[in-house]
């Protein structure tokens, strides 16, 4: 069949190959040796420079996030109309520690919460509005 051409063909390509390794090679002799220092540094400034990427823009802007929930969870007090992470609306009727006591519904029913449950601060004032918010 036509493998003297296939054969030919490959042989012709490790000729080339073999050309392009002399070449560069000769080229390798006449370029500075790098230095181990210089070497290291551009292998460590791509990681640097990743870290801080991720600094600006994943942790320093979760931390700033978690020190508003922190504020907002600590300033909490009675009469405080909130919005729990299940979706739950009420008043804060009391503050215990991490326990919160809330009032839901038109019946004002109190039900208990974790501190951390609470997700906003209603911005709507009850004492105005108290049947309308029930």
């Amino acid at each position: 069949m036509n493998f003297d051409k296939l054969l030919g063909i490959t042989s012709a390509f490790a000729e080339a190959a073999g050309d392009a390794a002399a070449a560069t090679a000769a080229t390798a002799e006449g370029v500075p040796e790098v230095s181990p220092v210089a070497s290291m540094i551009s292998m460590l400034l791509p990681m640097v420079l990743l870290f801080v990427v991720f600094y600006f823009f994943l942790i320093r802007p979760q931390r700033k996030k978690d020190k508003q929930v922190k504020q907002m969870l600590d300033s909490l007090k009675v009469s405080d109309r909130i919005c729990t992470i299940g979706g739950i609306y009420g008043t804060v009727t009391g503050i215990k520690d991490d326990v919160i006591t809330l009032s839901v519904g038109r019946q004002n029913m109190e039900m208990k919460v974790a501190r951390w449950a609470i997700r906003s601060v209603e911005e709507v004032s009850i004492e105005n509005d108290a049947e309308a918010l029930n």
